[in-house]
This record gives C-alpha cells, sequence and structure tokens, in this order.
C-alpha cells in the first residue's frame, strides 16, 4: 500500500484554513494536525479559534495536549506531530498539516533538529530568571559577549529565542549554523505539498475583525476569567496569547473592554502580516486566492491542483493563482 504524502495548509489568521482543511480531510480519507502554537493548550478553546469537536469532520491531532501552566516548545510540538503523521500513515490515510503558525509547520514537515535542552533544566531554570531579574536586554548582551553573530539574528527583546542561542552554546552547538539549514527548506517528507491561502487585505481584515467581535460572542471573556481563577495569570507563554493577554487587564477591571478589543484586532491584523512574510519566503508553497471562494470551493480547487499534478515526487506544487499579498 503506497502511503499517501502529507499536505500543508497555512496562511494568515482568519482566512479560513481550517474549515478548508477539515474539507480536503474529509474528501481525501485524512486527518487533520494542527500546526497552531496556541492550539495545544487545554481551556483555550475560543481565543484559539479551535473546531469545536462536534463540527470536526475528520480527527484532529495535536491540540489540548498540555495545561496552559505546563512549558511547550516548536521541539516538543515535532515529535508529537510526527508520531500523528505515523499514526495516520499506518492506516493509509492522509496526514493535512493546517496552521498558521510556521515554525511548527516546518518542525512537523522540514528537517530540522532543535537543541536538545531539557525544558525543565537547570540552565533554562536560570536564563529565564536572569531574564525576568536583569531583563531582555541584560540577557541578550550575555549572548553578545558568547556568540555575537548569534545575538546578531535574534531582537534584544526577544527573550525565547536568546534563550535558545544561549542553550546551543552549552550544548557546543552555534545558532548561526541551525539559522543557516533552517533556510534550506527540505522536506522531511518527500513529496510534501504546500498551499496557502490568501485573499485582499481589506477582505481579511474585516474576516479578522468580524472573527473577534464573533469570538465575544461566544464567551471569550469567560475564557479569559476562567484561565486566571485557575491559576494561570503567569503562564510564561499561553497568556502571551492574542485575545487573551490584552483580556487579562479587562477582567482585572484595569481596561475598558472597548480598548481591549480594538487592541485584539489591531494585534491579529498585525499577526496576519507577520505570517504572510513568513510563509512568502518559501517558493514550495502554492497560493490559492480565497477572497471571493466558500470554503467548499477552495477546498475543491486544491484537491484540483493535487489531481493535475498527479501527486507526483516533488517538493512542491504550482499554481497559476496570485502572489500572497
Amino acid at each position: 500500500m503506497t502511503t499517501p504524502r502529507p499536505i500543508a495548509i497555512v496562511g494568515p489568521t482568519a482566512v479560513g484554513k481550517s474549515t478548508v482543511a477539515d474539507l480536503i480531510a474529509h474528501k481525501l480519507h485524512g486527518e487533520i494536525i494542527s500546526a497552531d502554537s496556541m492550539q495545544v493548550y487545554r481551556g483555550m478553546d475560543i481565543g484559539t479559534a479551535k473546531t469545536p469537536a462536534a463540527q470536526r469532520l475528520v480527527p484532529h491531532h495535536c491540540i489540548d495536549l498540555v495545561d496552559p501552566g505546563e512549558a511547550y516548545s516548536a521541539a516538543l510540538f515535532q515529535r508529537h506531530a510526527r508520531t500523528a503523521v505515523a499514526d495516520i500513515s499506518s492506516r493509509g490515510l492522509r496526514a493535512i498539516v493546517a496552521g498558521g503558525t510556521g515554525l511548527y509547520v516546518r518542525a512537523a514537515l522540514d528537517e530540522f533538529e532543535f537543541p536538545a535542552g531539557d525544558l525543565s533544566s537547570e540552565n533554562r531554570l536560570a536564563l529565564e530568571l536572569r531574564a525576568a531579574e536583569k531583563g531582555p536586554l541584560a540577557l541578550h548582551a550575555q549572548l553578545a559577549e558568547a556568540d555575537p553573530a548569534a545575538a546578531a539574528r535574534i531582537h534584544p527583546h526577544n527573550v525565547r529565542r536568546t534563550i535558545r542561542a544561549l542553550e546551543m552554546l552549552a550544548e557546543g552547538k552555534s545558532y548561526g549554523d541551525q539559522s543557516a539549514d533552517f533556510a534550506q527548506r527540505k522536506s522531511h517528507y518527500p513529496g510534501t505539498t504546500f498551499f496557502g491561502l490568501t485573499m485582499d487585505r481589506p477582505a481579511l481584515y474585516s474576516r479578522i475583525d468580524s472573527r473577534v467581535e464573533a469570538m465575544l460572542d461566544e464567551g471569550l471573556l469567560d475564557e479569559v476569567a476562567g484561565l486566571l481563577a485557575a491559576g494561570y495569570r503567569d503562564a510564561l507563554t499561553a497568556m502571551q496569547a492574542i485575545g487573551y493577554k490584552e483580556l487579562v487587564p479587562v477582567v482585572e477591571g484595569v481596561t475598558p473592554l472597548a480598548e481591549a478589543v480594538e487592541s485584539v484586532k489591531r494585534s491579529s491584523r498585525r499577526y496576519a502580516k507577520r505570517q504572510l512574510t513568513w510563509f512568502r519566503a518559501d517558493p514550495r508553497i502554492a497560493w490559492l486566492d480565497v477572497t471571493d471562494l466558500s470554503p467548499e470551493t477552495a477546498s475543491a480547487a486544491v484537491i484540483d491542483l493535487l489531481e493535475s499534478s498527479g501527486d507526483t515526487d516533488r517538493e512542491g506544487a504550482t499554481c497559476n493563482s496570485t502572489s500572497p499579498r
């Protein structure tokens, strides 16, 4: 039995990836692997736009893996995602990686080795403590002294990458060399096909604004309040998610709801821009403009592209569609 090759469905937030991927998976006898760095957390459902279980057409993997207070990383996601790919493939089904976290998509599907450091190691805890006490600039200065080339690649306020680079130094590895390897874009699963969904910026931003309003109607504020009541106020990563960090001060009575909502919309639009920049740099992605397409039509278009390519042994697909905006 030939193992179906994985498919990636990527793009900016609110473009419709989850619905389109679910339809594709249903039609192609596949299952979904979510590549969203915040959907791994339990209890964060509305703000991360998880497809409700009752609405899923196929099984979804790599969601609800850890509690919000637990440390998680792209390295751990790589293990979970590849275990899911192996499981899906062993049953003769197709793995469809869908999501907007670019690093998680690549962790699942590309050749990339992460630092071996344990998330709970004394070294990481010490670095996190130093960052908390002295600030990100002090930590970055430590890196600049030990590895100037690595420091030049990392923004001084990016604490997580700075810590990763310092951990790699402790392991005798170079963050710069890792970054160079990451730029090679070699698929872990030969023949993986990458599709990107895009749409006109005004239409996308309108969808983002509407989705934020819908999340509030669905109870996002109550979800945030529940997380705070459960003791996750200081969860390092989970509570930095867009839609959560802005609403925490609302629940605490510090910020007016209307002001926080506008902040969520603005942050979401900026995030969409960053996502497009990330994915636009990957030449393997075949882009499909879904501005005027329903999810059903978009999913059919992707399947047509797969059929026209014969799902052949090549790194990606080509598509006569417009470039991502």
